[in-house]
């Protein structure tokens, strides 16, 4: 690695990877959905739009059977390849849309999705790298669940975080696409009234009874 990278721990974890300055880089979601989600010894796992695989390097520390990532970015793949080559997990990252792609079958389905819609939010500085991974340019929040849904085994669990204003539309279509809502935990910043970010687990074909956790309170 060069100048161009940085060698960064992920919070909450044992784990470190490396990030290139110019793309989209762990951040405060990174480390909430981490410690959010349950990965168990054995079980395979697919992170949809995995970045510099970041989420997988902290899942293969819970000795799972299979790491599955799929970046549309290629540059992307080639850092998570290198973040995951002595995870100690056998591990595939695909390169493509995940949209219009046949997903491997899975126990577990995480995803650090883009959280805006097309043409908000816009900033004209930013790369392509950023404005893939932020913005829903391949990945509209419908399309992801229905992928989640197909690659899912029966009661597979679907970890992630997206914003809290848009929980209604969130629910509306995990449900649509067989989702049951087991777990939610709300993220506030002390120097916003409203939270901010909201953490999910959705079983498939799950029930409709949902645990809400204690709140998150982000200090600044």
């Amino acid at each position: 690695m060069n100048d161009h990278y940085t060698y960064d721990y992920i919070h909450g974890t044992t784990t470190y990877v490396y990030q290139r300055k110019d793309m989209f880089r762990i951040n405060t979601d990174t480390s909430l959905l981490a410690a959010f989600m349950q990965i168990k010894q054995g079980e395979r796992i697919l992170d949809i739009g995995t970045n510099n695989g970041a989420l997988l390097a902290v899942a293969a520390t819970k000795q799972p059977a299979y790491l599955y990532g799929v970046e549309i970015q290629e540059a992307a793949c080639k850092l998570a390849e290198h973040n995951l080559k002595d995870c100690g997990v056998p591990f595939t990252i695909l390169a493509g849309d995940a949209g219009n792609m046949t997903l491997p079958k899975v126990d577990v389905v995480i995803c650090n999705p883009p959280y805006f819609k097309v043409n908000t939010h816009a900033n004209l500085n930013e790369s392509d790298y950023l404005r893939i991974a932020r913005h829903e340019c391949y990945l509209p929040f419908p399309l992801l669940c229905k992928q989640a849904a197909s690659t899912l085994q029966e009661k597979g669990r679907f970890y992630l975080v997206h914003r809290a204003d848009r929980i209604g539309e969130l629910m509306k279509e995990l449900l649509q696409h067989r989702f049951g809502v087991r777990t939610l935990q709300f993220v506030y910043d002390q120097n916003k009234e409203e939270a901010i970010t909201v953490l999910i687990e959705a079983i498939k074909d799950g029930g409709h009874h949902t645990h809400v956790l204690p709140p998150i309170m982000l200090k600044r």
